[in-house]
């Protein structure tokens, strides 16, 4: 069997892998990266044409830093190939004082020095006429540094900018072991091995599968897009229905944005960003069926009740992959029992808009370098 040699391999060119494939390579290093599908595919978890992009970030504090270098890089590598992979139209938090979305926006903008603007009941209501059933309580944090990206052209980009930088991708390879020994990693395949100093794999669902010991469990999450009632209305465009996330009184959380580049209205359920009940499915078996009951029943009737001028039967739907870590959080680092392995991975529903930030992250960590922000929060040696 051949065996191809590198000075880092990265497993999985997903949103992590292929950031971290780009930055490696931007750096000189002799990179492979190897990917058991095309390069920006729909069966893992960076697929589905936007994800909301945040830099105040509820889920953790010390998450601001890294969105901000992914707005940086992305930025960079937009206008160096003439395409737009960050929009910043700004994202509205919304719920009660005591609500995540807004409590966690504030904590996450005051730590990281972010500016934010509060907006009361009654501006809300003002400013967003087509939410329905808020509660009085309800007021609302606007973020204008937020927005929205775009997981396969991001994908892409990242990719092609890392190959043009000379690094090797191997797609539709499929990687079935990881074997460390005191002089590096092999990666093996059906068709080829690889060798390499050091590994990263951010392979996604797939990831506690090849390194094990890490508890992550894999969850089956539908992807939505909905249409106004009247097809000629310009309320629910992405100018004027930016990104939210909402708290709503009766417990449910809602996220979407509006329609842009005629990718449809996207709403979709928001979790509680931990492991949930029914987590941990095994992602060679996802079902990959949309089911008029149970996938789109309960969102439909949320819709219905949260937005009345939108049609609440989705127009399209594609189910994704996420992956949850148990306190919700990151695992990026090395592996303690294998520090050759550096792991990407554990988004729980919140990882793309820091794909190029966890990149450079990854790219520094496999490097020795300093890092430009504190990871200990994302560390896996945290469940040791």
């Amino acid at each position: 069997m051949e065996v191809i040699r590198a000075d880092v391999v990265v497993v999985g060119l997903g949103a992590f892998g292929s950031a971290a494939l780009w930055r490696l390579a931007q750096r000189g290093v002799e990179v492979a990266g190897v990917e058991r599908h095309g390069i920006g595919h729909h069966l893992g978890s960076s697929h589905g044409a936007t994800r909301l992009f945040r830099v105040a970030c509820q889920e953790h504090p010390a998450l601001a830093p890294i969105a901000l270098k992914s707005l940086e890089l992305w930025t960079q590598l937009g206008e160096q190939t003439g395409q737009r992979l960050v929009h910043q139209t700004g994202c509205l938090n919304v719920g009660s004082l005591a609500s995540r979305p807004v409590r966690g926006t504030l904590a996450a903008a005051a730590a990281a020095g972010v500016p934010v603007t509060e907006l009361s009941h009654r501006e809300l209501v003002a400013r967003q006429p087509q939410y329905a059933g808020l509660a009085a309580g309800d007021v609302a944090v606007w973020d204008p540094g937020a927005g929205i990206c775009y997981p396969e052209r991001n994908v892409r980009a990242q990719a092609a900018v890392a190959q043009r930088l000379g690094a090797h991708i191997y797609p539709h390879t499929m990687v079935t072991a990881l074997t460390a020994d005191r002089d590096g990693v092999t990666v093996r395949t059906p068709t080829v091995e690889f060798r390499a100093g050091q590994v990263i794999v951010a392979a996604g669902a797939w990831l506690g599968a090849l390194v094990g010991s890490l508890p992550l469990a894999p969850r089956r999450m539908p992807l939505y897009w909905f249409r106004p009632r009247d097809p000629d209305a310009q309320q629910f465009s992405l100018a004027r229905f930016p990104a939210f996330i909402w708290e709503r009184p009766d417990g449910v959380g809602l996220w979407g944005h509006g329609s842009d580049e005629d990718f449809g209205i996207k709403i979709g359920t928001e979790d509680a960003g931990m492991q949930p009940a029914g987590a941990g499915i095994d992602p060679e078996e996802m079902d990959r069926y949309i089911h008029l009951d149970r996938d789109i029943g309960d969102l439909a009737a949320t819709v219905a009740r949260a937005f009345p001028a939108l049609d609440p039967q989705p127009q399209k739907a594609i189910p994704c992959l996420v992956t949850d870590s148990p306190d919700g959080q990151f695992l990026i680092g090395r592996l303690a029992r294998e520090p050759r392995i550096v792991v990407a991975g554990g988004d729980s529903g919140h990882g793309f808009k820091h794909a190029a930030g966890l990149g450079e992250l990854l790219a520094q960590i496999v490097t020795g370098e300093p890092t430009y922000c504190a990871t200990g929060f994302a560390d896996p040696a945290r469940y040791r």
